[in-house]
């Protein structure tokens, strides 16, 4: 247990064992289903947990309770996830296993649900108290999300005082320095923290982290080694990321997505199936200037029933299409009408940001750098590097002129 929640490249391969070891264990099948259920079909996930949840029952209720609450959460019922984990956390105060399916509450993309969430977090550590590091884990990264950067880094330290192994923390510190704009600090950082575990759950996303502050400081050249070395070709979405911001700032990107690849995954049922997951293959297409895909996709949006995809995703695809198309101006002018609803387009605030980067890069194109200038002021003021968001303020000829043909 102590090396799942410290997301260690040592606890599939535990968890596994085990499994295999204690067959009738409810508990150990149901988290080996919440680590792998992904990779598997609806029927198999169902039949494994149907059998750990029988399992559970007969040793007791708080394992009962957590095989339901996998359940709930690998078949992607969040609502009813999040709400179940609010009842189990009544009964079990701090319960730590319970404590990984957390990211229910934030899935709902629900702004509600999610401040629900961050309150049960605060109770849930003040319960288990200062010395409980995963606990002070998941708090960091809530204050982190929260904006409260400095208060998440104190915190996130302190977990790694008390498990230096902690993953959790780890990311959490990893949000706050971003930002903070801590730069090549943040990079000493990761790779210390990956040299000792390379094979970390969160390996490839932490040097996604790593590749943004090299973008912060403008170590370009170390951006795209990280994003062509440490992600895969599944990681679209955080390729996307990366090279997007790459563009903005007038750089040349890393090796890009297969096109035809992001074309399948939008057709796919799981394309657009979660906001967040569709703005990222958005930002591919944007990555490759496919204008047309993002009309399209821009359109399709637009005609979803879901509000978030209307209101929201629609008007930000297609801004991107106007990015691509040469037209900042009309850009500038859906991102600005879009306001603080960008937010609903999920994720969380590092993954947020590049909206906001986008605007920036299309008043500067459109000709109003003051505007885009105080659009950028918090950050430019309150990171300590800030190369990119300077170079965001740059006006240039065409953000994809940078795109090699």
């Amino acid at each position: 247990m102590t090396e799942l929640l410290a997301l260690s490249g040592r606890a599939l391969p535990l968890l596994k064992e085990w499994a295999a070891g204690e067959p009738d264990s409810g508990v150990a099948r149901a988290l080996l289903m919440l680590a792998t259920g992904d990779g598997l079909g609806d029927a198999e996930l169902k039949e494994q947990l149907v059998v750990a949840h029988r399992d559970a029952r007969a040793v007791g209720e708080r394992q009962a309770s957590l095989v339901h609450g996998v359940f709930l959460h690998t078949h992607r019922h969040y609502r009813l996830s999040a709400d179940h984990l609010v009842a189990h956390f009544a009964r079990w105060p701090a319960d730590e296993v319970a404590g990984l399916m957390l990211g229910a509450f934030h899935a709902c993309e629900d702004p509600a649900y999610r401040a629900y969430g961050d309150a049960l977090v605060e109770e849930q550590a003040a319960s288990a108290g200062p010395a409980n590091w995963p606990w002070m884990s998941w708090l960091a990264a809530t204050r982190a999300e929260q904006g409260r950067a400095r208060e998440a880094h104190r915190l996130a330290e302190r977990a790694l005082t008390l498990y230096p192994r902690s993953g959790v923390a780890a990311h959490a510190l990893a949000h706050a320095e971003h930002e903070l704009g801590t730069g090549p600090a943040c990079v000493d950082f990761l790779d210390d923290w990956l040299a000792a575990d390379p094979r970390a759950v969160q390996s490839r996303h932490l040097n996604w982290h790593a590749a943004l502050q090299s973008i912060a400081s403008g170590d370009f050249t170390d951006a795209r080694r990280r994003a062509d070395t440490a992600l895969t070709r599944g990681d679209v979405g955080m390729r996307a990321a990366a090279n997007w911001r790459l563009l903005l700032a007038g750089q040349t990107p890393a090796g890009r997505c297969d096109l035809d690849q992001v074309r399948r995954l939008l057709t796919e049922p799981g394309g657009t199936a979660e906001i967040f997951h569709t703005f990222n293959l958005a930002l591919a297409l944007a990555v490759e200037a496919a204008t047309d895909d993002l009309y399209a996709l821009a359109h399709r949006a637009a005609a979803d029933e879901r509000p978030t995809f209307r209101d929201v995703l629609a008007p930000v695809v297609q801004a991107l299409a106007e990015v691509t198309a040469g037209r900042p101006r009309t850009a500038a002018d859906l991102l600005t009408g879009l306001g603080a609803k960008a937010e609903q387009v999920g994720g969380v605030r590092v993954e947020r940001e590049i909206i906001q980067d986008t605007l920036a890069r299309a008043l500067a194109d459109a000709g109003e750098g003051a505007r885009a200038a105080r659009l950028l002021h918090d950050r430019t003021t309150t990171r300590r590097h800030h190369t990119y968001e300077d170079l965001l303020l740059t006006r240039t000829t065409s953000v994809t002129a940078a795109v090699p043909r």
